[in-house]
């Protein structure tokens, strides 16, 4: 069960990569508000499966649902920011 879990977290990490290069590289900021949602939501996976691993499932599932919340908030709020900037312009 451990190196199935391994794997899977292996994987996860693998798909954040593209999620990483669009960030740094995308042609438009919403682009990389898209990406670093996207990554915002990969984290918090990451850490139930650190959890499982860990057989501490009660603590990082807590902290995970915390930084869905904080990913939700925060991606909503600087979507919000940048369009106000571009209608702006």
């Amino acid at each position: 069960m451990e190196g199935l879990l391994t794997a899977v977290t292996g994987v996860t990490l693998l798909l954040m990569v593209p999620f990483i290069g669009r960030a740094i590289a995308g042609p438009t900021i919403f682009d990389r508000v898209v990406a670093l949602n996207g990554m915002g939501t990969m984290i918090p996976v990451l850490l139930v499966l650190i959890g499982l691993l860990y057989n501490r499932e009660d603590m990082f599932v807590d902290m995970a649902l915390a930084l869905f919340l904080l990913n939700l908030f925060m991606t909503l709020l600087i979507a919000r920011y940048v369009r106000d900037k571009v209608v702006e312009k």
